[in-house]
């Protein structure tokens, strides 16, 4: 049973490091180890672990912690009696993350309702002919999404910065 978590967290570490390659514009390896940490959870995980899961040299997944830790996206603590670094992810980044998405979202928001008012504009002063009439439904909809969403979001960025749970 144990091998085949292993495996499927391992399988994860590997999916979910294509996302983050894209999404962070993260170089592969950075992305594993990124990955890999999400997964470990708030346990940590140290250097030497990370050296022999992800078969990775030493001076590779130090240049990468490192670059990491700059970038704000992991952080470290230390137990007592401990020499070890046990890195986890950090949380002020999946906060970022989300206030990235929602000033993302109500950027399309404005525009979406100036779309709409122009085009309610046209439909009642321009056009006569109802066939020709704009139809606004695709913008009714799309803003309310966006409400939707961001609601949602803000609720977990109001979660995590409460710190109702951890990541």
């Amino acid at each position: 049973m144990k091998e085949e978590i292993c495996k499927e967290k391992m399988a994860l570490v590997e999916k979910l490091g294509v996302h983050l390659e894209n999404r962070e514009h993260l170089a592969p390896v950075a992305a594993r180890i990124l990955s890999y940490i999400i997964l470990t959870g708030k346990k940590g995980t140290t250097f030497e672990d990370m050296v022999t899961i992800l078969c990775a040299s030493k001076s590779t997944i130090s240049t990468h912690l490192n670059h990491l830790q700059d970038l704000n996206k992991i952080v470290y603590f230390t137990k007592t009696g401990d020499r070890k670094k046990y890195f986890i992810i950090n949380q002020g980044m999946v906060v970022q993350h989300i206030n990235t998405m929602v000033n993302k979202w109500g950027e399309e928001r404005e525009i979406h309702l100036e779309l709409k008012k122009y085009k309610e504009t046209i439909n009642n002063n321009k056009i006569e002919n109802g066939n020709e009439k704009f139809d606004l439904s695709f913008h009714d909809d799309y803003i309310k999404f966006i409400d939707g969403a961001t609601a949602s979001v803000e609720e977990l960025r109001t979660k995590l910065t409460n710190n109702k749970f951890d990541i």
